[in-house]
């Protein structure tokens, strides 16, 4: 299992990153995303026999949030309102600013987060194309149900067919309820403030936005429990996988991007000026420095330092054995 802290999120990016390629390339993930949604449709009876079955699931488990949360949501317009325009806005606000925030003051973070989105949210896009699924709103009523989106969107810039603006309804899946991205992106921001936001107010807000989040989209009749359960399942996975992305981008990037091709040192001597050879290319550089009749190998930076050393008549013949490798004769 790899070490993904968001973690993953510790490695320093190996090219710098910049805003006039992570805007088009976050941009276009969000096309695919939403293209996807729309391709997925998938045919409605299907839908509502998934949605069906995830009701008697929860029937068998016991769970049943989704009711008692409705009836509250339709009952008292001061939770059902504000709850709706939360569903209908904030993910396409906080999650950005997030990422700019990230982008902006904690870079070293920033390309492993983005990737572990961007992986969770085409995650879901396989989810929404092999399961469509009928959200409990567009059950039948005698499902008890009721879809506060549309009781309330007189008070919204949204219309009754959706959280899509008024007549643009049409134009998006709503069979695409399993999982709940909702939720899941609501987890990645949590994760997020709580691993670097540093005060207790985002340790507060990193808990409260995905738990409010999550009694949002079965209040409003938009997701049941096992879709938000599902969109969280969702982020995990896209965690795990997070680093296994980014390894093959950096290969994809180091075989086909700019530069891929190293160009080689040129090999063998280098003139640096009279006197003085370096040679390129080897584990080591030597050089030989001739001044003044007096010859150093490489270390001795003193002249003369080789007959402090040696007796007179008992010096080492000057030769290129005794320079070192690759030094020239000594002057005569």
């Amino acid at each position: 299992m790899p070490h993904a802290d968001i973690a993953g999120v510790e490695a320093t990016p190996r090219t710098r990153l910049r805003w006039w390629t992570e805007l088009p390339l976050i941009l276009l993930v969000y096309a695919c995303y939403s293209a996807g949604r729309l391709l997925a449709r998938g045919d409605v009876s299907t839908a509502v026999d998934h949605g069906l079955a995830i009701l008697d699931i929860e029937k068998a488990l016991y769970l049943n949030a989704e009711h008692p949360l409705n009836r509250l949501f339709t009952r008292e317009p001061w939770i059902g309102v504000p709850a709706d325009f939360w569903y209908a806005s904030l993910h396409y606000l906080i999650t950005p600013v997030l990422l700019v925030w990230l982008f902006r003051s904690r870079t070293v973070h920033y390309r492993a987060a983005r990737t572990w989105l961007m992986t969770s949210t085409f995650i879901g896009l396989i989810g929404f194309t092999l399961l469509p699924t009928c959200p409990p709103r567009l059950l039948a009523d005698g499902h008890g149900f009721v879809d506060t989106m549309a009781q309330y969107s007189s008070y919204g810039w949204w219309g009754g067919e959706a959280s899509a603006p008024k007549g643009l309804g049409g134009m998006t899946n709503q069979y695409a309820a399993m999982p709940s991205l909702h939720v899941g992106w609501a987890l990645w921001c949590g994760v997020i403030l709580w691993r670097f936001g540093g005060t207790r107010l985002t340790k507060v807000a990193a808990v409260a936005y995905p738990l409010i989040t999550t009694l949002v989209v079965m209040g409003t009749a938009n997701h049941y429990f096992l879709d938000a359960a599902a969109g969280a399942a969702v982020m995990g996975a896209g965690l795990l996988l997070a680093p296994y992305v980014m390894r093959i981008m950096d290969r994809a990037r180091a075989r086909f991007g700019p530069g891929a091709t190293p160009v080689a040192a040129p090999a063998g001597p280098v003139s640096r000026g009279a006197g003085a050879t370096v040679t390129v290319g080897s584990a080591a550089t030597s050089s030989s420095i001739v001044s003044g009749g007096c010859q150093t190998s490489a270390g001795e930076r003193i002249p003369r330092q080789r007959e402090s050393r040696f007796a007179s008549g008992a010096e080492p013949s000057a030769s290129p054995q005794d320079a070192g490798d690759g030094a020239p004769a000594p002057a005569r």
